[in-house]
C-alpha cells in the first residue's frame, strides 16, 4: 500500500476523500457505476497509463458491441501536451491489438462537467484531481483505478512504467485489462 490508506475489517479504505473503498467493489458501489458511460482516465503526464486505459476500455466496449460510451484520457501535468503516447507503451499495446492514437492533454476543471467518472491511476493522481475538481459534486466523480482490481490483486495502484523497462508496460496493460473489464461489467450491471 502507499501508506495513506487505513485497514479495517480486512478492507482497504482510501483516505483520498472519495466514497469508494480501495479494494473490490461492494454491491452498492457496483450499482453506483451502472450507466456511467462518460469516462476520463487520468495519470501524471497522459503518456503511458491513462492513454493505455483509454485504449483498453475502448477495445472492451467495441468487443462487446456496446454503445453510448465516451472515453478519453488526460494528465495532471502539461508535460506532453500534443504528443502521442510513449512509443514503448504503443509497441506493447500494439502487440495486444490496441492502437493508442490519443494526443496527450491536461485535465481541466470543465472535464468534471463532461464526464461521469474521472479515474486516477494512483493516490497522487487522486489527490491532484481533488485540487482540480471545481465542486464537492465534481469530487464525487473521482474514483481510483484500483477500485476495479480483483481482490486477489496485490496492487493498490497502477505503477508508472515511464522510467522502467518493458515488463513494467506489460504489467500496466495487465492491470488495466482486468480493471477496465470489471469497470465495464459494473457499468453494464453485470
Amino acid at each position: 500500500m502507499n501508506g495513506n490508506e487505513d485497514i479495517r475489517d480486512g478492507r482497504r479504505r482510501s483516505s483520498s476523500g472519495n466514497a469508494f473503498s480501495g479494494g473490490r467493489m461492494s454491491p452498492e458501489e457496483r450499482l453506483a457505476m451502472k450507466g456511467k458511460k462518460r469516462i476520463l482516465f487520468i495519470c501524471l503526464g497522459n503518456i503511458c497509463r491513462s492513454p493505455a486505459a483509454e485504449g483498453v476500455m475502448k477495445s472492451i466496449v467495441a468487443e462487446a458491441g456496446a454503445h453510448g460510451y465516451e472515453i478519453d484520457s488526460a494528465g495532471i501535468g502539461g508535460y506532453h501536451i500534443g504528443q502521442l503516447p510513449d512509443p514503448r507503451m504503443r509497441v506493447h499495446a500494439r502487440r495486444r491489438g490496441l492502437e493508442l492514437d490519443h494526443y496527450c492533454r491536461q485535465v481541466k476543471a470543465t472535464d468534471f462537467d463532461d464526464f461521469d467518472l474521472v479515474i486516477g491511476m494512483d493516490d497522487r493522481n487522486i489527490r491532484d484531481l481533488h485540487v482540480v475538481a471545481p465542486s464537492p459534486e465534481a469530487e464525487e466523480k473521482i474514483v481510483a483505478m484500483r477500485q476495479f482490481f480483483e481482490k486477489s490483486n496485490y496492487y493498490d495502484h497502477v505503477p508508472d512504467p515511464y522510467y522502467g523497462e518493458g515488463d513494467g508496460f506489460e504489467l500496466v496493460l495487465n492491470l488495466l485489462e482486468e480493471g477496465c473489464r470489471n469497470l465495464f461489467n459494473a457499468i453494464e450491471g453485470r
